[in-house]
């Protein structure tokens, strides 16, 4: 696996009720989350990661995929409902997505 960047670690501030949310879904927290997610790796694959509306759109080089943020499906949380949809938007985009506690690694962008 390859990393792509770190986690912010200020992007926990802005999850509900700390940071004033009116969307429900933490929409302040889920673009802090994925700002540092725009990148170029070394070996020149960029990699970006988008929000509109309730849906996000993820891109590895020529690869594309979206994934939803389902708060009835999945959770009430943020946080679990961004990982759901990262995890989607990665499996339709024909990638492998790896959060952990303190970055995101990817593997499968260059097959």
């Amino acid at each position: 696996m390859i990393k792509v960047c770190d986690i912010d670690p200020a992007a926990k501030e802005k999850l509900p009720p700390r940071f004033q949310d009116k969307s429900g879904i933490g929409v302040h927290y889920v673009d802090a989350f994925i700002k540092p997610m725009k990148v170029k790796l070394d070996d020149g694959t960029r990699i970006q990661c988008k929000r509109k509306g309730l849906q996000l759109q993820l891109r590895v080089g020529k690869k594309r995929g979206s994934g939803l943020m389902r708060r009835l499906e999945v959770s009430k949380d943020p946080v679990a409902m961004l990982a759901a949809a990262l995890k989607e938007a990665a499996d339709e985009a024909g990638v492998e997505l790896k959060l952990t506690e303190s970055e995101i690694l990817i593997s499968g962008h260059d097959a």
